[in-house]
C-alpha cells in the first residue's frame, strides 16, 4: 500500500489530509471499500472521529463522522466494523444528525436495528428538532416506523416549528405509518403555524389522508372537516389544475355547512373586497359555487381566498400560491395583474415576517427580475411590451428601502427572532441576510436610472429624494461595505435569483449616488474606499474613476493592507497614467499627509481628529 514505506508522522499528516472536504477514512466509509477503512484504522492509525464534508443526493452534508457516512450510504459492514473499533455510536454532524437518523432517512432497516442494539439514542433530534421517527415517517419508510414506535420512541414530539411524526406522515402521504400512530397513542396537534395534521395533508394535496382523517369523527370536528375540504379544494386548484375535483369538494364542504336545509356554519363575513383579488369575495351558497365554474379565474381568486382564511397570512404557502398566481398571469403578458398580486404579497410578508426574511428578500428579486425582463423585451419588441410604471418601481424600492431600515435597527439591537424564538446577537446569519438586502436594493436602484430618460422633472426628484434615503441611512453591508462601494463592485452582479439583473460597476448607479451625497471616501472594515473597489475590477472603466475623483475621492488614500489604487492597478498591469494623469488630481493636501505619515510624525495628539484621520489614509 502507498503508506506502507511512511513514517508514521508523514502518513498521520496524509490519513487527515482532506480532498473536497473529506478525509480518506470518510470517503472509504462512504464508499463501503471495508478493506480501505480497515486498513485506515489499523495499519495508519486513522481517527475514527475525524469528520469531513460529504455529498448525499447532491446535498453537502459537513461536519460527518466515518460512521455517520457508512450509515446513511447502507454499508452494514463497514458500521459494524467501525462500531466494533470504538467509534462513538451517537456522533453527529454539523446539523446534530446521528448515524442513526441517517440510516432512517434512507431506509437502511437491517442498519438502523444495529444501530440500536448498540445503544443508539433514537430521540436525539437535528437541529430543526426532527427525530429520527419524524424523518422515518416523512420519507415513507414503514418497517423503520413500526420498529421505532414498537422501542417507545416519542410518538408526540414537537420539532421546532411544532410538527409532529403525525404531521410528517400527512405531508409525505404514508397513510399506514399515520393509522400505526394513531394507534399508538398519537394525538392530532397544532404546528406553530395553527396546522393541524389534516389541514397540511389538505395544503400537500394528499387527498386519500385527508379522507381518511374526515372520516375519524373521534378525532376530527365538522369545522375541522369544512376547512380541510375548503383548503384542498384550493389545492387542487393551484396545484392540481383540477377544477371539477375543486368544484366537488367545495360541494361537499358547502353541504357540510347546513343542516335539514339551515346554515349552522356559516363562512366569517368579509370585510371587504381585496382588490388585488378584483374585488372577488367567497362564495357563501352552493348555488354561488354552480355559477363560478365555468369562469376559470374567479375560481382561482377562490382558492387565494379560502387559503388566506384559513391558514392566515403568517403561513408560508399564502403568500408563495398569490405570487404563485402573479406569475402565471406575467407568463401570459398580464403584468398589471401580476404586479398587483406581488405588491399585495409583498405588503402581506413585510406586516407578518421578521424583518429580512428570505421569503421577503425572494419578493424583491422577482420584481427586480420582471422589472428587468419588461424593459429588456419592450427594448428589444419596439416597444410591444409595456415598459414597467415607474410608479410600481418606486413603490417596490420604497419598500425595499424600508427593509434595510428595519433590518438595520435589528442588527444594532443585536436581537433575531426566528419562529417566535428570541436569540441575542445579530449573527452571521442575519449579517450575510442584511447584504444580500442591500444588493437587491442597488439592482433596483440600477433599474430606476434606466427609467432615467423617460422621467419627468417631477420624478426624477421623487427618484433622488429616495436614493439620497437611502445614503442617508448609511447603510453597510458585509465587511462594511457602503452602497458606493457595492456600485463599484462586479461581484454585485452575481446573480440573486434565476436570471441576471443588472451589470455592475455602473456609471448611471455611481453618479446617482454621488449626486445625492453618497461619501466617496468611506472605508470599509479593510480601509477600501469606493476607489480601492473599482481598482480590484478586471477590467478599471476611465468614466467612474473620474465621477468618483470629481466628487473629492482621492487617488493616494491607502487600505489598511498599505495599497492605493495605483498600486491595485499596477498589480494588474495596469499603470495610473494609462488611466489618468495622476498630478491632476493629487492635491497639496494629500501630498502634505502622506509626508507627515512617511515621516512617523505624532500627529495623533496635536491634530483635528478629523485631520488625523485623514492622514491615516494616507
Amino acid at each position: 500500500m502507498l503508506l506502507d514505506h511512511r513514517s508514521r508522522s508523514e502518513a498521520s499528516r496524509m490519513v487527515g489530509a482532506r480532498t473536497n472536504g473529506a478525509t480518506p477514512l470518510v470517503m472509504a466509509a462512504k464508499n463501503g471499500h471495508l478493506a480501505c477503512v480497515e486498513y485506515l484504522v489499523e495499519r495508519c492509525s486513522a481517527d475514527l472521529e475525524q469528520v469531513g464534508s460529504v455529498v448525499f443526493d447532491g446535498e453537502t452534508i459537513d461536519g460527518a463522522p466515518p460512521l455517520w457516512c457508512a450509515a446513511a450510504a447502507g454499508h452494514l459492514d463497514v458500521v459494524s466494523y467501525l462500531l466494533e473499533k470504538g467509534a462513538n455510536v451517537n456522533a453527529t454532524t454539523k446539523t446534530n444528525s446521528t448515524p442513526l437518523r441517517a440510516a432512517c432517512f434512507d431506509g437502511h432497516f437491517e442498519i438502523v436495528k444495529y444501530l440500536v442494539e448498540h445503544n443508539s439514542d433514537i430521540e436525539v433530534a437535528n437541529r430543526h428538532g426532527h427525530t429520527c421517527l419524524m424523518i422515518a415517517c416523512y420519507k415513507g419508510h414503514f418497517d423503520i416506523a413500526k420498529y421505532l414506535i414498537e422501542i417507545t420512541a416519542n410518538v408526540n414530539r414537537k420539532s421546532v416549528k411544532g410538527n409532529t411524526a403525525l404531521h410528517d406522515c400527512a405531508e409525505s402521504g404514508s397513510l399506514d405509518i399515520m393509522k400505526l400512530l394513531l394507534d399508538h397513542t398519537a394525538k392530532m396537534d397544532v404546528d406553530s403555524y395553527g396546522m393541524t395534521p389534516l389541514l397540511a395533508a389538505s395544503v400537500t394535496g394528499h387527498t386519500h389522508i385527508v379522507e381518511y382523517l374526515i372520516s375519524r369523527t373521534d378525532l376530527v370536528s365538522r369545522k375541522d372537516k369544512i376547512d380541510a375540504l375548503e383548503l384542498l379544494g384550493a389545492t387542487y386548484v393551484d396545484k392540481k389544475r383540477d377544477m371539477l375535483g375543486a368544484l366537488r369538494f367545495w360541494k361537499t364542504a358547502m353541504s357540510e355547512r347546513y343542516d335539514n336545509g339551515e346554515m349552522i356554519y356559516p363562512k366569517p363575513v368579509q370585510q371587504s373586497p381585496i382588490a388585488a383579488y378584483e374585488n372577488s369575495i367567497e362564495v357563501m351558497t352552493l348555488h354561488q359555487l354552480e355559477e363560478i365554474i365555468s369562469d376559470p379565474d374567479e375560481m382561482r381568486m377562490q382558492a387565494l381566498l379560502v387559503r388566506e382564511r384559513i391558514l392566515g397570512p403568517a403561513h408560508p404557502d399564502t403568500s408563495y400560491y398569490i405570487r404563485y398566481r402573479g406569475a402565471v398571469y406575467a407568463d401570459t403578458g398580464n403584468f398589471d395583474r401580476c404586479i398587483t398580486l406581488w405588491m399585495y404579497a409583498l405588503d402581506m410578508q413585510q406586516k407578518i415576517l421578521e424583518p429580512l426574511s428570505p421569503m421577503t428578500q425572494s419578493s424583491f428579486v422577482s420584481f427586480a427580475e420582471l422589472f428587468s425582463f419588461m424593459m429588456s423585451e419592450a427594448k428589444n419588441r419596439g416597444r410591444r411590451v409595456p415598459v414597467v410604471n415607474f410608479r410600481d418601481m418606486m413603490r417596490v424600492f420604497e419598500k425595499c428601502l424600508r427593509e434595510v431600515e428595519v433590518g438595520m435597527f435589528q442588527l444594532n439591537k443585536g436581537v433575531t427572532s426566528y419562529g417566535g424564538m428570541l436569540a441575542s446577537g445579530g449573527g452571521e446569519r442575519d449579517t450575510t441576510y442584511f447584504h444580500r438586502t442591500l444588493v437587491i436594493t442597488m439592482h433596483l436602484v440600477c433599474l430606476l436610472t434606466k427609467l432615467g430618460p423617460s422621467l419627468t422633472s417631477s420624478q426624477r426628484f421623487d427618484m433622488s429624494k429616495a436614493v439620497h434615503d437611502l445614503v442617508r441611512l448609511d447603510p453597510r453591508g458585509s465587511g462594511g461595505v457602503t452602497p458606493l462601494h457595492l456600485a463599484c463592485s462586479r461581484d454585485s452582479s452575481a446573480t440573486i435569483g434565476r436570471f441576471p439583473i443588472c451589470t455592475f460597476p455602473s456609471a448611471e448607479v455611481v453618479t446617482l449616488l454621488l449626486e445625492v451625497g453618497a461619501d466617496p471616501t468611506a472605508t470599509d472594515h479593510q480601509g477600501n474606499t469606493p476607489l480601492h473597489t473599482l481598482a480590484s475590477s478586471k477590467q478599471c472603466r476611465r468614466d467612474l474613476l473620474m465621477a468618483l475623483l470629481s466628487a473629492g475621492a482621492h487617488l493616494d488614500t491607502l487600505n489598511r493592507s498599505g495599497q492605493s489604487f495605483a498600486s491595485i492597478r499596477a498589480s494588474r498591469g495596469q499603470r495610473l497614467h494609462q488611466l489618468i494623469n495622476p498630478l491632476q488630481h493629487t492635491s497639496l493636501q494629500c501630498l502634505a499627509a502622506a509626508t507627515v505619515r512617511r515621516h512617523g510624525l505624532h500627529y495623533e495628539d496635536t491634530l483635528h481628529p478629523r485631520l488625523s484621520h485623514f492622514v491615516d489614509q494616507h
